[in-house]
């Protein structure tokens, strides 16, 4: 596993709690709190425009 720094979970309603992490090389991880052996990646970018993405309503139809 890579040496992923992750930040403090985000908790939404219920136990929906998420963490984000970042590596040396660039990467980003977004996993479920607990779980974290078990991620999904791509790069820094990416990762901060899937939040820009979600902040702008771009997938509110997913709720």
């Amino acid at each position: 596993m890579p040496d992923v720094q992750w930040e403090e979970p985000f908790c939404g309603e219920g136990n929906s709690c998420f963490r984000i992490g970042t590596d040396t090389q660039g990467n980003g991880y977004v996993a479920l709190t607990g779980a974290e052996d078990r991620y999904l990646t791509d790069s820094r970018e990416a990762l901060q425009q899937m939040i820009r993405d979600i902040k702008a309503g771009k997938a509110d139809h997913l709720l």
